[in-house]
């Protein structure tokens, strides 16, 4: 009995510190239930496989699955302002915003492409370059060069509809989207045409 009291001592001073690694581990997406969920709930409007046909709403397809649960998370609570997306994230739990971002996530993203070619020389200077004089960063320290972002802080551009890049960095820029501070003090300083180009240079990234 002496021999098993300080065994069993262990144990239990042992107990919190696992109790407190469980409780650390993110929770693993269940990727069948996220495809049901997101079929039933976003896919009218971001498409079945989260390659939205429509240039305003967003393409989902291989985004960063912590990114789009913080947006889903922003969304519902008014962080992020949008009446139709507050609706639908509303119905939704934390456990399904992580089982959408984790099957979305595993989605291939469908390429885009530039549409204006007098624009996309000044958009890829701003991409890569930013503008130095007026103290604008450049997008390819945040998001990379090929688009791709750094999961879970900034998300993938690559291939993005310009029509919404465009529609988000005027929002940044008219303070109607808040959630970001790096994106409002960025967008603040740029022009009409300046967001243009580096839109429409955005959804021709691969």
């Amino acid at each position: 009995m002496k021999l098993l009291a300080p065994l069993m001592l262990a144990a239990v001073l042992a107990a919190p510190a696992f109790a407190a690694e469980d409780a650390k581990a993110p929770a693993k997406p269940d990727l069948a239930k996220g495809e049901a969920k997101y079929t039933a709930v976003c896919a009218a409007c971001h498409g079945a496989d989260g390659n939205s046909g429509i240039p305003a709403n967003p393409k989902l397809a291989q985004q960063h699955p912590q990114y789009l649960a913080k947006q889903l998370q922003e969304f519902k609570s008014g962080k992020r302002n949008s009446a139709v997306m507050k609706g639908f994230a509303s119905v939704l739990s934390d456990e399904d915003m992580t089982n959408i971002g984790g099957w979305l996530a595993a989605q291939k993203a469908k390429p885009g492409f530039a549409k204006d070619k007098d624009l996309v020389a000044l958009g890829e200077r701003i991409y890569r370059g930013g503008i130095p004089d007026r103290q604008i960063a450049a997008c390819a320290g945040c998001h990379s060069p090929n688009g791709a972002g750094i999961p879970a802080q900034y998300p993938r551009l690559s291939g993005q509809h310009a029509d919404y890049t465009g529609a988000q960095l005027l929002s940044f820029r008219d303070g109607v989207r808040k959630n970001s501070v790096q994106m409002t003090q960025v967008a603040a300083k740029m022009n009409d045409r300046e967001i243009k180009a580096v839109s429409d240079y955005i959804a021709g990234l691969r």
